[in-house]
């Protein structure tokens, strides 16, 4: 062989040797870690996105590099280098420039190019500015504005994905499981906004890594904290203000964020409920929320993050009654207490084992409890003598959690990203016990009613591929397996997931996704409205765990020039173990074991949904239409026959509107319709006699027959809410004044409906409504 040949064998050599880029995605001014930021080889269209914890790795050939990065929201640059090592690049983006060396270029993160299809990342800069009922931005309530979700009723935080019950979304705090969403019986969310960093809504062709859920899974990461200055925000509203500060404690070192919020409705209501009641004592509302978080950089290889959120609703009664009967004086001293929230913990440890292989190690600790309380205490005063008498109930449930998750993330190659892992769970449930107290000068009874706490395990592993094909062909295929151990009984289950997506052209992709969910915990949802009285329970030797099969196909397109992204699916889901109580059963019914009062049966939903969506721009927000289908079946609810479930809306129309006139003064529309809600109603009445001993004729009694469960439709449901934003900057402090109206042409929107009569006797059918209008005001700070 020639000297020229092997020259040129040891050039090719050398051009194609590989090396690795990695490194993590900052916001330049607050050093907070930007998630899914696209990181690029722009000449060779290799690219990665960047992690939960805005982590990317790319190998690409050696040589000329142009390294391009883009946010939505920030401005996008990239850098030009000779590559000849590994190398380590950490790019801090901002509106005004990237602290490193680099130039501007253009990109976005493309809708179109993504293997995941069904999901939704809303931006928290638009979530505040969306029309927020009493001036209470709220992330729950910006969810339901999205095609495929529903939510529980006027004003309320639940949400019903794609035909699913409220205990088959997996919500996460940054990685923690919150079992309860709601404030003010469901009216507000426990998510303070200003401090949250970013929302994802998955709601299928989940990923292999999430598991134990059937619906969706809402991804909430909290504000790492400010690495370089002190910042704060908060606001002032009509019923409840917030504080939230955050900063260095070692600059680029470590930080802090800390958030609290109050509601101070009891206070402003006192006055009007003692002149009311006109009874001696307190009685209020009130619930208020805590978040903390420290960000800790040991080295350029290993973090900590430490995070805690706490936060409770509280109802109480003091009153003192004072009243005699002639012969004997009584005094009676009432005390009533109605409380419920959550309590979760988090301590995480990143660490980069390779450029290619990036660890995070969960310990986490999540708790929701729910009770009751009264207590009565009465002191009779007759000739002279005293005696004392005291009668006390209690009823209390919960769910306790203690749980440790190593996740994975392997660069494999610049065409595979490997995701593996593991967890295990412990589960705590109190099942519902109720105390009673009964004392009186000669004997007491202190008693507990109720099944004692059931301990369970859940553990599960996971792998995942995120893989092209071709260059036009990209697949998300995985499998997550788990198993959960509860009384002696063992179940198992294996999982595929699978993700296709196919470019059709430059613009346009068609996606398609299978996937198999399996739940081994249970939510027993009375039909009432109001109070979380909610029941998280196990899969037992009695009751088995839900399982859910569902496939979705769709297309995307994003319109880079315009700045729009675009997706059509249609999907179908089937579901089995779905719990519902039985006919007249309650979480007070007399029967002591939960497992008598329910049954257990199947479900199915299918339908289709249209999104349209503008992240940037002066104007943003979204156009989301749902036309689906939702239906239940029990053995032994509707005489075993097929019925629609209770949140089945044929029709779900929102649009969202958020325009920036000036730097001044931005506006928010949104508006909402929903066909109407199903309900049970009475479709008649007989009229008889029940039988009495006391009486020969008995006495006259009333009976409703039903007929089909939940064949009746509520009146279609429609809001107009509005905002406007007036803001003022200035070099260290920044204020806006914000003024919205929710339900602006006060449209009277069925909450539920009953029968009354008329003083003819003739029995009409009425409705209650919640919320005419309702105008608010709200100051909002940042300093």
């Amino acid at each position: 062989m020639s000297t020229f040949a092997v020259l040129l064998l040891l050039c090719c050599a050398a051009m194609a040797q590989k090396y690795t880029v990695s490194g993590y995605v900052t916001d330049a001014v607050s050093g907070e870690k930007l998630i899914s930021a696209r990181v690029y080889d722009a000449k060779r269209n290799i690219g990665a996105i960047t992690n939960n914890y805005g982590f990317y790795s790319i190998t690409t050939e050696g040589g000329s590099l142009t390294l391009q990065c883009a946010y939505v929201g920030f401005k996008t640059f990239g850098l030009t280098m000779d590559l000849h090592a590994d190398t380590t690049i950490h790019i801090a983006l901002s509106a005004e420039g990237v602290q490193l060396e680099t130039v501007e270029i253009t990109g976005e993160k493309d809708i179109a190019e993504n293997t995941q299809m069904s999901t939704i990342d809303v931006p928290i800069e638009t979530i505040k500015k969306i029309p927020s009922l009493m001036g209470e931005v709220d992330v729950i309530k910006a969810l339901q504005l999205l095609p495929g979700v529903r939510s529980g009723g006027e004003g309320t935080t639940g949400f019903y994905v794609r035909g699913g019950g409220p205990d088959q979304n997996l919500i996460l705090l940054d990685g923690v499981p919150v079992y309860n969403v709601s404030h003010l019986f469901g009216f507000f969310s426990v998510f303070p906004a200003d401090a949250i960093s970013s929302v994802s809504l998955v709601k299928g062709g989940f990923p292999a890594r999430y598991g134990g859920r059937l619906s969706s899974v809402i991804d909430i990461s909290l504000k790492d904290g400010h690495m370089r200055k002190f910042h704060g925000e908060g606001s002032i509203g009509l019923i409840a203000s917030k504080l939230t500060l955050e900063g260095p404690i070692w600059k680029d070192k470590t930080s802090f964020m800390v958030s609290a919020r109050r509601t101070y409705i009891d206070v402003l209501a006192q006055p009007i409920v003692r002149k009311v009641s006109g009874t001696p004592g307190l009685q209020g509302y009130y619930f208020y929320d805590g978040i903390a978080k420290i960000n800790h950089r040991l080295n350029d290889r290993n973090r900590l993050y430490m995070s805690f959120y706490g936060g409770n609703d509280k109802f109480y009664s003091n009153l003192r009654y004072e009243y005699s009967d002639g012969i004997s004086n009584y005094v009676s001293n009432n005390k009533s207490r109605l409380g419920w929230g959550n309590t979760i913990a988090a301590l995480r440890w990143n660490h980069l084992f390779s450029d290619k292989l990036f660890g995070n190690l969960s310990a986490t600790y999540s708790t929701f409890n729910f009770g009751i309380s009264e207590d009565q205490k009465v002191k009779q005063t007759a000739s002279g003598q005293t005696s004392d008498s005291r009668f006390a109930y209690g009823y209390s449930s919960g769910i306790r959690d203690l749980g440790l998750k190593a996740d994975l993330d392997w660069y494999a190659s610049p065409r595979h990203l490997v995701r593996f892992g593991g967890y295990g769970t412990r589960h705590r449930f109190l099942t519902g016990v109720n105390r009673i107290i009964s004392e009186t000068t000669d004997f007491k009874i202190d008693t507990l009613i109720g099944i004692p706490p059931i301990h369970s395990w859940e553990t599960g592993i996971y792998l995942e591929d995120d893989f092209m094909l071709s260059d036009r062909q990209k697949v998300n295929v995985g499998v997550h397996g788990s198993a959960s151990w509860v009384e002696g009984r063992f179940y198992r289950s294996l999982q595929p997931r699978l993700s296709y997506r196919v470019m059709l052209n430059a613009n346009w992709a068609a996606k398609a996704s299978f996937s198999s969910m399996y739940q081994y915990i249970h939510l027993l949802t009375n039909s009432g409205v109001g109070l979380p009285t909610d029941l998280w329970v196990p899969s037992t030797a009695r009751i088995k765990p839900q399982n859910c099969y569902q496939g979705a196909v769709g297309i995307a397109r994003s319109f880079k020039d315009l700045g729009l992204e675009l997706s059509v699916e249609g999907y179908y889901k089937y579901m089995t173990g779905l719990v519902e109580y039985q006919e007249g059963a309650s979480f007070l019914s007399e029967t002591t074991d939960w497992q008598d009062k329910v049954a257990q049966g199947n479900g199915w939903a299918y339908g289709g949904e249209f999104f349209l969506q503008k992240k940037i721009g002066k104007t943003s927000g979204w156009v989301g239409y749902t036309l689906s289908w939702t239906k239940r079946q029990f053995e032994e609810l509707n005489d075993g026959k097929p019925f629609f479930f209770k949140y089945d809306r044929r029709h779900d129309l929102s649009l969202v509107v958020v325009h920036e006139f000036n730097k001044k003064v931005d506006c928010g529309l949104t508006w909402v319709y929903g066909s109407g809600q199903a309900t049970t109603l009475p479709k008649a009445t007989f009229q008889g006699f029940a039988y009495d001993p006391t009486q020969p004729m008995g006495y006259p009694r009333s009976v409703d027959y039903y007929g089909e469960r939940n064949s009746y439709r509520l009146h279609a449901y429609h809001r107009l809410d509005l905002s406007v934003n007036l803001n003022k900057d200035r070099k260290k402090f920044s204020r806006t004044w914000s003024f919205s109206v929710y339900n602006a042409y006060s449209r009277r929107n069925a909450y539920f409906l009953y029968f009354d009569y008329k003083p003819s006797g003739q029995r009409v059918l009425k409705q209650v409504s919640l919320f005419p209008i309702i105008p608010s005001v709200a100051y909002r700070f940042k300093f």
